[in-house]
């Protein structure tokens, strides 16, 4: 047990001794509810942050510990090269295990036609009628689509228009919009108060 701690405790092992002792720490204040789980996505993977960056220090941990068993190093040189050796190995296994945790964590569901019904929508086209006409209209990420729609009734929806999509028909490929102008104000001139 005394040659454990001496390579746990010795370099290059004791560098990531101390990151290990930390990652344990925090995923006990996790455990106990007194620190939240950070859900950033890492690169290798994408899953939470936290979960990759202690996997890649734990398994860099174990392979600097196997190196420095099996290859003794007889100096600071070779040290750091194990050193390095291990935050390699740590990573491609840290890659490896990381691709199918991937799947435990959900990700942001696809966009979908349907996220564009109850928004508005500016015609683009002269007219809108039962068969023919085209909009605009903003996703909730900023981003703007130019879409197929329709009206069911005779409302005067032409370019520059602002609509309201109401449904997607799903067979016809298409927007169901309806006039925004509820009622009809009467514009005041000079001499009206």
């Amino acid at each position: 047990m005394g040659e454990f701690f001496a390579a746990a405790l010795g370099f290059p092992v004791a560098v990531l001794s101390v990151l290990l002792v930390i990652v344990v720490a925090y995923w006990l204040l996790v455990a106990f509810g007194a620190a939240d789980a950070d859900w950033v996505e890492l690169d290798v993977g994408g899953v939470p942050a936290t979960l990759g960056i202690s996997l890649l220090i734990a398994f860099s941990w174990f392979a600097s510990l196997a190196g420095v068993v099996v290859f003794d190093p007889p100096s600071v040189l070779a040290g750091t090269g194990v050193l390095g050796g291990a935050l390699v190995v740590g990573l491609v296994l840290t890659r490896v295990v990381m691709t199918p945790l991937k799947r435990l964590f959900p990700t942001d569901p696809p966009a979908s036609r349907l996220d564009f019904v109850g928004r508005t929508c500016v015609i683009r086209t002269g007219r809108v009628t039962r068969t023919f006409g085209q909009a605009e209209v903003t996703a909730g990420d900023g981003s703007s689509a130019v879409v197929q729609v329709r009206q069911p009734g005779d409302d005067p929806l032409t370019a520059g228009t602002t609509a309201l999509i109401f449904d997607y028909d799903v067979d016809g490929e298409f927007f169901w919009v309806a006039s925004l102008d509820i009622g009809h104000s009467p514009t005041l001139t000079r001499g009206d108060h």
